[in-house]
């Protein structure tokens, strides 16, 4: 596979001359076992080297000056909590927001756009993405999500690798409307973008696995231990009416408790703070072998640990993974978490709520590139790390337990959950739901009342089906091309890519756009060599070097860095 591969690498792109290829130097790892062991990466050249994992220096603080800092923290500081002036700005008549309110909107779920495909003006809208620990998506919350891109959106849903919808194409006179909406029925886009813990992925297969709802239970725990408390969210979207929620004494003990000087007193936001963090931070929890959440690739992995009996005892814990680099700028670079340690499963909460501490005050916050976690465990080290950790835990970390390799599950087509009941998942192109497919998907989900799950890898799974209804569905799902996977090009099941133009704002050159066209040219080459078709390679494409659909962690990734062109990674 690995020459068939290189083969393929090598005589897809140069078809067309107007896409240029550049190469990436590498994916950083300090923990290179869990690299060439337990995931499948497309190989670096021995010739060529690695990105060298060096943090700028911190300039010494004076007495004199005060610490530099980026501007967002300045917005930040001055928001109220995330209010001001965004409260006044979504009042206005203009299309669009001020430079503060752009960001302080991303801690609310949204971000400003415009279309990119347009010349001479700008048509400004926002993307609004949802907060699903789990991909966990109650029917009625499907049924609302589906309504509104077809009332207030452009006419479709996205998926996302982070298990979320995405809802394109919102005006601004409508953001209320939609995000009340959105609220008033089980949803919530709190927090799914901006300077805080964004959505927890977990395995998405509803099965009745004691480890599989034990780390679907754990990933909601962790979203809500996580989740701001200063009321910003509901006072600007719903008038500051609250909706109760449900949590955990265990979950409000661990954030409340300050034996070891991580909360600040006497403040709403008693984790966060007034600057929040200094920049996203990414969580995901699995079990072992199950690696569907691309486990290594977040700011925390959590891997739940069970004894010989299937019960759950504690967890593993990864740290300091992340995928965003700068083009052309070698201090920068994705990277895959290294293990911190086991802890047993009463100190979870405890633990998580150390780690985000620990990069709350000390992550950087002068300059945006450098402020993950990742940059703050290189210029550390795990020894340092674990050390300064371990002070806001209040205990040592036990030694991490072996695990298993890991395997790619995408628990595509039909199963079964475990209690009687049937679940499938299915395949949707770069999570693109649109057209016939949104038409029949709603039909289905409602007229047998579904709730579904979003996958991290952009599909969507329908839960709770009875065996009756197998037959009915699958001739409708069909009719509507969402067919079984073995009717589906392998290539197709696995391949990823962001939406990237017209609307992100961060994109250089296309991905979601112009990956069909990329899928057919590899297996043209595939079948001029002689590949059956059962042979594939997972393909992962991006408009920008951020990693939005993790290409580094691809057999082949391509990361855009110029109009039609990409560097090979």
């Amino acid at each position: 596979m690995t020459t068939a591969f290189g083969t393929a690498a090598s005589s897809v792109i140069p078809i067309d001359p107007k896409i240029r290829v550049q190469s990436f130097t590498g994916l950083k790892s300090s923990y290179s076992v869990a690299l060439t062991t337990n995931l499948r990466l497309f190989p670096v050249s021995s010739s060529t080297p690695l990105i060298r994992a060096v943090s700028t220096p911190v300039k010494p603080e004076t007495t004199t000056t005060e610490p530099k800092r980026s501007k967002v923290e300045i917005f930040k500081e001055q928001s109220n909590f995330i209010r001001y002036p965004l409260n006044e700005e979504i009042l206005t008549d203009t299309p669009n927001l001020n430079e503060a309110a752009t960001q302080l909107i991303k801690f609310h779920g949204s971000y400003q756009q415009y279309n990119r495909d347009e010349r001479g003006t700008r048509s400004y809208s926002f993307m609004l993405r949802t907060k699903n620990p789990g991909g966990k998506v109650p029917n009625q919350l499907y049924l609302t999500m589906d309504d509104l891109a077809d009332q207030f959106g452009i006419g479709t849903l996205r998926l996302t690798t982070r298990q979320t919808f995405q809802l394109h194409g919102v005006l601004k006179k409508n953001l209320k409307t939609v995000m009340s909406t959105i609220i008033r029925n089980m949803g919530s886009t709190l927090g799914a973008c901006g300077d805080l813990n964004r959505n927890v992925l977990a395995p998405a297969a509803p099965l009745t696995k004691k480890e599989y709802q034990f780390a679907q239970e754990t990933a909601d725990n962790i979203a809500a231990l996580l989740t701001p408390q200063s009321g910003f969210y509901y006072d600007v979207w719903v008038d500051g009416e609250r909706f109760m929620t449900s949590e955990p004494p265990e979950v409000v003990k661990a954030r409340n408790g300050n034996s070891y000087g991580t909360n600040f007193t006497d403040s709403p936001e008693p984790i966060y703070g007034t600057q929040f963090l200094p920049r996203k931070f990414k969580i995901a929890v699995t079990v072992p072998t199950d690696n569907s959440v691309d486990i290594l690739t977040n700011d925390i992995g959590v891997v739940v640990v069970s004894d010989e009996n299937g019960e759950p005892q504690g967890f593993n814990i990864y740290v300091g993974g992340g995928m965003g680099r700068t083009h052309r700028l070698e201090t920068t670079f994705p990277r895959l978490g290294e293990q911190l340690g086991y802890v047993p499963k009463e100190d979870i909460f405890y633990a998580i709520k150390a780690i985000v501490v620990t990069q709350r005050d000390h992550g950087r916050r002068d300059d945006r590139k450098y402020s993950r976690m990742k940059y703050l465990i290189s210029s550390w080290g795990i020894e340092k790390f674990r050390s300064v950790v371990e002070q806001y835990y209040g205990k040592k970390f036990e030694p991490f337990h072996e695990l298993p390799e890991w395997e790619f599950k995408s628990y595509l087509g039909w199963h079964e959950q475990g209690d009687g009941a049937l679940f499938c998942g299915l395949h949707v192109d770069n999570g693109r739901i649109g057209g016939k497919m949104k038409k029949t998907l709603r039909e289905v989900i409602e007229k047998y009342n579904l709730n579904v799950r979003i996958t991290p890898n952009q599909n969507i799974i329908l839960c709770d089906i009875r065996s009756a209804w197998k037959r009915p569905i699958t001739t409708a799902l069909a009719q509507a091309g969402l067919l079984h996977p073995r009717y589906v090009d392998p290539m197709n099941l696995t391949a990823m890519a962001c939406p990237a133009f017209p609307l992100c704002p961060l994109a250089i050159t296309e991905a979601e756009r112009g990956i069909p066209d990329i899928l057919k040219r590899v297996r043209a080459v595939f079948e001029k060599v002689g590949l059956k078709y059962n042979e594939s390679v997972v393909i992962r494409i991006t408009g920008c070097p951020n990693g939005c659909a993790r290409p580094y962690m691809a057999e082949l990734g391509l990361v855009g860095d110029g109009p039609n062109s990409y560097q090979v990674v």
